[in-house]
């Protein structure tokens, strides 16, 4: 039942009034820092179902465990690379998705 008066709203219409319009830098800001968390749970996820403690996965990688626990935590901008090493020492097959938004690319 629902009560009189009592409005609802999507994600995407409360995002817009509090963070900001998609395109705006306050918007991209908030959905980069989004990404990097997901990715920061993808990888703790994958290192517990492969039963690894911080600490071996960054000797897998080559980091010390202080780092795989920014990276999991999203408290650093760890470098492009040192994500990779880290999902490949984790045997996790990694797909991005680049968009060029309002770009048009002229091959002549």
């Amino acid at each position: 039942m629902k009560k009189k008066g009592m409005k609802t709203y999507s994600l995407d219409e409360v995002t817009d009034k509090y963070i900001g319009k998609k395109g705006t830098p306050k918007r991209d800001d908030f959905e980069n820092e989004l990404r990097l968390d997901l990715i920061g749970n993808a990888i703790k996820q994958a290192r517990i179902e492969r039963n690894l403690t911080q600490a071996q996965l960054g000797e897998l990688v080559g980091v010390q465990k202080a780092q795989i626990s920014k990276i999991e935590n999203n408290l650093t901008d760890a470098r492009f690379e040192t994500i990779l090493k880290v999902f490949k020492a984790l045997n996790a097959k990694i797909n991005f998705n680049v968009e060029l938004v309002n770009q048009n690319l002229n091959l002549t």
